[in-house]
This record gives C-alpha cells, structure tokens and sequence, in this order.
C-alpha cells in the first residue's frame, strides 16, 4: 500500500482512519483465506499495532471474523455484501453476458470485461469454456502494465490521466519500466490503427490475448474486454486477423446496445480485415505521447 500522499495528507476532507481501514480489508485476496495481524501489516506497510486495532475494530463492525485457533481474520459476509452490491449495481457487466458468451463460443476463448483497481484490472465479469486453461474468474487482479486488457484500458484514458499513470507505473517498475513502456506505445500504435491491443507472451509465456476498451456516456468507466486463449491456440496472426477485429465488434455492438442504438453488422470486421493488410508505420503520434511523458 502507499501512504496517503502529500495531496491526501493535507486535505481536511480526507478521512486516514478510513482509509486503513479500507486499506486492511483490500489486504484479502481470493483463495487467501486466513491472515494474521502480521501479514496484513506487511501487505499494507502499516505498523502492526496499527493493525490490530483495526482488525479488532472491524471485527465489531462485522466485517472481519476472527478465527483465535489460528490468531487470524477472514472477510465476514459484510464485507463480501459490498463486493457483490456492487457487481449487482454493474448494469454493463449483465449486459455483456450474452456478447460475452457468443463470442467465447465463436472463439473457443475466454472473454472477461474488466475495470481499473490502481495498477491492476479487475475482472467483474467472466465467460469461459470448460477446456479453456485460464484460471481466472470474478475478482482475479491482472496487471494494466503488460495485458490486453490494461493497456486498452491505458490508451482510454484522457492523456491527462494517462500521464498520470504512466508516471506511477515508472515509479512502481524501476529498471524493467523501459520494456515495459515500449509494449505499452507499441499497444497505442495498435489501438490507433485497428481499436485493439495485443499481448502475445508478454504477461504470462502461454497466453495470448487481445483488448478493446469500452466507453459509456454516463460518466462511469472507462472499461476494458478481453479475449484470450493458449497460445497454441490463439496464435499472433489469428489475433491480428480473426479474435482482434471480433472483439472490437463485439465491444462496439455492446456500446450500442447500452446506448439504445442497433447492434453492428459483420461489416466492422470486414473493414477490420480491410485495415489489417496494411503495414502499420513505425512510431506514429500516439508513440510520440508517450515518449512526452517518460
């Protein structure tokens, strides 16, 4: 965790205490289980007796349960009610569910629409075939930094915002941030040019995927969607040619729907197609930006 910065720290309207305790219950990941004072003092860089009042205050309010046998905490229903009030409040993650679907069966892939959580994206809505070997699900963090999803989630944002960002993934990466941000411009290139991005082997070695973001008019987001597969089966070439130019119809057909307009025809990935025959240029303005905020 980072400690409240200069902005948080001198502004009167933000709550520290809040904050922490927020901070405690972030701590608990899926599939973690039970975590002692310690573990969560180390997860978020505060003092341990920090901690444990924090813990035992959040064991009153119910949102912790203490488990003494081990001296440890697990979520309490409490807690797991914000969690799932908010997927029931997440009009786009029901809406997508048929798109999703269609497309994971047209694919043979696992198709998953994700929002931003500091340098992570979070998956709030997840379709996959049982044969599929990727083991994520609701609730599963994968870094914005080097997947489909994140950096079309990262070429979404106003350059504001993205400069921002950036500059925290700079700080958070050190030495292996030069490699990073070339994949990065190269997915800005991409996206400018065909609406996806692609990561081949650059996050985990046997995946392949790509991502197209999604931008609604109510102020919310944006998002991102993903499509991804075995690298076996989802080669370079058929992400470039078939899975990219599907997803961003997909995508499009899913803004339209929340917009109240008609669905797109199979004429998106015919001029996706189109467009894919021809040779990108090397750099670009869109690589340009991101050089300006190194």
């Amino acid at each position: 965790m980072k400690r409240p910065g200069k902005k948080a720290a001198t502004d009167r309207s933000f709550v520290v205490a809040l904050s922490r305790g927020l901070e405690v219950l972030r701590a608990f990941r899926p599939n973690d289980g039970l975590l002692g004072n310690q573990e969560i003092a180390a997860r978020t860089n505060l003092p341990k007796p920090t901690v444990s009042r924090l813990t035992y205050t959040l064991t009153k309010l119910g949102y912790l349960t203490p488990v003494p046998r081990f001296e440890k905490y697990q979520l309490a229903p409490s807690a797991l009610l914000l969690g799932y009030a908010a997927l029931a409040n997440l009009g786009v993650r029901h809406l997508s569910e048929p798109f999703r679907e269609q497309l994971m069966r047209e694919t043979g892939g696992a198709v998953a629409i994700g929002g931003r959580d500091r340098l992570s994206m979070i998956y709030f809505g997840q379709s996959r075939h049982g044969v599929v070997n990727v083991q994520l699900d609701v609730g599963s963090r994968i870094p914005i930094a080097t997947t489909a999803m994140g950096r079309a989630y990262i070429w979404a944002l106003p350059d504001d915002e993205r400069a921002a960002l950036m500059r925290d993934m700079r700080e958070h990466y050190g030495s292996r941030w030069p490699k990073i941000r070339d994949g990065i411009e190269r997915a800005g290139e991409t996206v400018a040019k065909y609406g996806f991005t692609i990561s081949a082997g650059e996050w985990q070695d046997d995946v392949h995927a790509v991502g197209v973001a999604l931008k609604l008019n109510d102020g919310t987001g944006p998002y991102a969607v993903n499509c991804g597969a075995p690298a076996f089966r989802f080669t370079e070439e058929r992400l470039r040619t078939d899975i990219g130019p599907r997803l961003v119809a997909m995508v499009r057909n899913i803004e339209a729907a929340l917009g109240g307009l008609a669905p797109q025809t199979n004429q998106t990935n015919n001029q996706s197609n189109k467009e894919l025959n021809k040779k990108p240029k090397p750099g670009g303005k869109v690589a340009r930006v991101a050089e300006g905020i190194r």
